[in-house]
């Protein structure tokens, strides 16, 4: 997906954001919705990595508490081109990982305890270059700031429900409309940002490991890590990690609105990406 739809669907979302705060409370709602949706944002660049850190209980690291997941992180950030950034690590036993910080300079590495203890060290490359991609590709704060404007969207609709107000009061119908629509509205959008997010991390992961049947071997084990072994964490910090933590509540409505892409095309196209690369060698 091209920057320009991307910034398209992030002007949607905020849109809508400001819709439903004029439902509620007329122009005057409206107005106060969005510069609420402004200042959360410029709230969110600022404290983005340490809310997501908050969200899966994580802590960071020193080189001395992990030399060997230090030294592969600065081998590959150094093949990305990208300055060192800081890593962290989250006490669940399901393996996966995320990044998360607003630049380059303040970009943050999250593994989980599962993914150090399960994956072994090709994998755990294929999984480390994609965050990394993540990075390059300025992808952090924009699916940071797209699970807060959804996640707000969501709780302003609900707040509409039962406190509506301005021009609507008179029309119930409106306001549970906008309670049940606004929120698939949101998580339809935020879908599709995070989607084509991932398969471009994919791709530019593949590219900064040289091994794309590393990461493809990575994504369907920790597909079924995450099936097999809950995490607890916030529906809204999950489209962060690189396979969908809350797999294993998933199924049905949940499944079929993932943010995620489903892992079977994520490793089909890597699977290309490898027998492309044979045979141009």
């Amino acid at each position: 997906m091209s920057n320009f739809k991307v910034f398209a669907l992030m002007a949607g979302m905020t849109a809508l954001f400001g819709a439903v705060g004029g439902l509620i409370g007329g122009q005057g709602g409206m107005v106060l919705a969005l510069v609420f949706a402004a200042v959360m944002n410029v709230v969110m660049y600022w404290a983005s990595a340490g809310m997501v850190l908050k969200m899966y209980r994580a802590r960071t690291l020193t080189r001395d508490e992990a030399p060997q997941l230090y030294d592969m992180v600065d081998r590959l950030r150094q093949r990305a081109g990208l300055p060192m950034p800081t890593l962290a690590i989250a006490p669940h036993a399901q393996p996966n990982a995320f990044a998360t910080g607003r630049d380059y300079d303040h970009a943050v590495v999250c593994v989980t305890q599962g993914l150090l203890d399960l994956v072994p060290q090709d994998e755990l490359e294929g999984v480390i270059a994609h965050e990394l991609a993540h990075i390059k590709n300025r992808d952090m704060l924009l699916q940071t700031v797209t699970a807060t404007l959804a996640g707000a969207i969501t709780n302003l609709a609900h707040f509409g429900l039962f406190f509506g107000g301005g021009d609507d009061d008179n029309n119930p119908l409106a306001l549970i409309g906008m309670a049940i629509l606004a929120p698939i509205a949101a998580m339809v959008i935020q879908m599709a940002i995070s989607r084509q997010r991932e398969f471009k991390a994919d791709a530019v992961g593949a590219q900064i490991s040289g091994r794309p049947i590393g990461l493809a071997n990575a994504l369907r084990r920790l597909e079924a890590g995450a099936r097999a072994v809950p995490m607890a964490v916030s529906p809204a910090a999950a489209p962060l990690a690189q396979v969908n933590p809350l797999a294993a509540h998933g199924g049905g409505v949940r499944k079929l609105f993932s943010t995620h892409p489903p892992t079977e095309e994520r490793v089909a196209r890597l699977e290309a990406l490898a027998s492309g690369a044979r045979l141009a060698a």
